[in-house]
């Protein structure tokens, strides 16, 4: 289950499957869950994530987003030095291209791993939860979905929120910090109460918040997003 490097439809990736046979060669229909990293991080930073996912029979894919890992760029400082505006605007133009690829991975998975496509699912950590939650609004085919410390809502006209209705099909967890100033979890607080205030049947929803963490959770803080994560995978992943 030791997570290996490697490349997926062009996308840089981090994959722990669930048993010691080689990546190439997976355990037919398995289900999967893409792990989306930070801004500025990268897949090989949640290793122990996707390996501990694979110990729960899924197949575990670390993706390095654009001018991420694999693939950093000096470009990303380049436009972060140049934006007038902070962070915010390059870390949404890094997440809209990373979604741009998901649905040529998934198929690549589909055929060349053997899973599930009816099985996929998808946990991001900040700006990978952003990611999460556009993935959902754009109608993406995934099965559970984790979005940790990110929003559901930015300036444009791509924010997730304007698209409730997509959520209903999902089984979402959500996870916030009681004092996150980066990604304060309003938004998120806004999105399940407008899934909780619609008519007829839903998938399962729920936000889960981290009392007294900030952006930056300790030990263990993390530790609890982590046993609430795997227990939603566990859940409504498989």
């Amino acid at each position: 289950m030791t997570a290996r490097g490697g490349m997926i439809a062009g996308v840089p990736v981090l994959i722990a499957t669930p048993d010691d046979s080689s990546a190439e060669r997976p355990a037919p229909s398995r289900p999967v869950v893409l792990w989306m990293h930070g801004f500025r991080a990268d897949a090989l930073a949640h290793a122990t994530e996707l390996e501990r996912c694979a110990a729960l029979g899924f197949v575990a894919v670390g993706v390095d987003a654009v001018d991420h890992g694999a693939r950093s760029s000096p470009f990303l400082v380049e436009r972060l030095q140049r934006s007038a505006h902070g962070a915010l605007p390059v870390m949404l133009e890094v997440m809209e291209a990373t979604g741009r690829e998901l649905p040529a991975l998934i198929d690549a998975l589909v055929a060349d791993f053997h899973v599930d496509r009816d099985r996929v699912s998808l946990v991001g950590i900040s700006m990978g939860a952003f990611l999460a939650y556009r993935a959902i609004a754009a109608g993406l085919p995934l099965r559970a979905v984790v979005a940790l410390l990110g929003s559901p809502e930015w300036p444009s006209v791509t924010s997730a929120h304007r698209s409730v209705s997509a959520f209903r099909n999902v089984s979402l967890l959500s996870i916030t910090a009681e004092h996150d100033v980066s990604v304060p979890p309003a938004a998120v607080y806004r999105l399940h109460d407008a899934l909780d205030a619609m008519p007829g049947p839903a998938t399962a929803q729920r936000h889960h918040e981290l009392r007294g963490s900030g952006h930056l959770t300790n030990a263990a803080q993390w530790g609890e997003a982590m046993a609430e994560t795997m227990a939603w995978l566990e859940r409504y992943g498989r």
